[in-house]
């Protein structure tokens, strides 16, 4: 029998009805899931369900809720056959690509759900993807950070949200799903394991960054050791990151404030394969005073499907002579937690830029 460690850090799964509209309420969830059957079949493996303080919207989690979500499963990790994270809908993709760089030698499902009408709610999905996350968590064939929401199994570095009101809510437009839940779940064996698609050795860069069990370098002249279960978690501290999207007409003086030498990365959603405009003189003399003073600058597309070829148009090749670097296919939402993770490494600003155009957890097809 299977056991599965359960985190709600909030979200509409287990919110109800106020005044000012849905919000978590505390113990609301626990209650809900003791009414709901299916949960307790012997088909179903056995759970625990650990509340988090406070409960959020999904709107209010950042860096620190990472942090406490990774520092949850390293605690449990041994106790559980997988874990599930209940989870606001609005930055779940964010969460899941964070936690994806964060769980270094996750060996584990960890399964990402929520839903977008309320367990309160006759109609709610919440229920189908509790339990059909729960199953997955207990099969031990996902072993990554996964996201499952109206029948699709995806890539948690891969996902991004992309409706606000339908129940198939989110998407992985470039990568094929890990799974498709019908009558049987059905896996995508040749999509999965994203730790066996990395091109870099994890953990001999976590070596040399002196970073041991704690999540942050050793003491002066110790070696960084190894869990005996192979995970190691990296908790991702505090970066300035930006992100400006692109759009015809855009007056990039208006940035010229925030590019100093306090700005750690910017993310640049660019059009089509990673092209600028060039009507505004402004652009690239903002972006090369940027890389001098030591920003690293990514780029990405716009685009739902495809990757960043910096060169192939001439309006693109200006970025690649300033040194900006590729972001490919990623999301912007595996960009920006990847430069948060590796920023979190201490690691030099010239490795930073290298390993953002490395595959680390299958967030990025070259």
């Amino acid at each position: 029998m299977s056991r599965i460690c359960i985190l709600y850090t909030g979200g509409t799964i287990g919110m109800v009805r106020t005044d000012n509209g849905y919000a978590p309420k505390a113990g609301y969830l626990e209650e809900e899931m003791g009414h709901l059957r299916d949960l307790h079949r012997p088909e179903m493996p056995e759970w625990d369900l650990f509340e988090f303080d406070p409960l959020l919207d999904s709107s209010n989690i950042a860096y620190p809720e990472w942090n406490q979500m990774a520092r949850a499963i390293e605690a449990n990790y041994d106790k559980y056959d997988g874990f599930v994270v209940l989870h606001g809908t609005d930055t779940m993709s964010y969460s899941a690509s964070a936690l994806s760089f964060m769980l270094d030698g996750l060996a584990k499902p960890v399964v990402f759900t929520g839903a977008q009408i309320p367990l309160c709610e006759p109609r709610s999905d919440g229920k189908d993807n509790l339990i059909t996350a729960l199953l997955i968590a207990s099969q031990g064939i996902a072993n990554e950070v996964s996201l499952y929401f109206g029948n699709r199994l995806l890539r948690g570095n891969r996902s991004t949200k992309q409706s606000a009101d339908g129940l198939i809510a989110f998407a992985s437009p470039d990568y094929p799903d890990l799974a498709r839940a019908g009558i049987h779940i059905d896996y995508r064996v040749r999509s999965l394991n994203a730790n066996a698609t990395s091109t870099v050795d994890l953990a001999a860069l976590r070596k040399a960054a002196g970073f041991g069990t704690a999540g942050g370098a050793d003491a002066e002249g110790s070696e960084p050791e190894t869990p005996a279960n192979g995970l190691t978690v990296t908790e991702i501290k505090k970066s300035r990151i930006g992100v400006i999207k692109l759009f015809p007409g855009i007056q990039f003086d208006l940035f010229e404030p925030i590019m100093t030498d306090r700005l750690d990365g910017l993310v640049l959603e660019t059009f089509g394969a990673g092209n600028i405009p060039g009507y505004d003189a402004s652009l690239l003399p903002l972006i090369t005073r940027a890389i001098e003073n030591g920003t690293i600058v990514v780029v990405c597309t716009q685009c739902p499907q495809g990757t960043v070829t910096l060169g192939t148009y001439e309006t693109g090749s200006a970025l690649l002579r300033a040194g900006a670097v590729s972001g490919y296919n990623m999301t912007t939402e595996a960009t920006v937690t990847k430069l948060a993770y590796l920023y979190s490494l201490g690691l030099p600003r010239a490795e930073i830029r290298r390993l953002m155009e490395q595959n680390l957890r299958g967030e990025l097809t070259r």
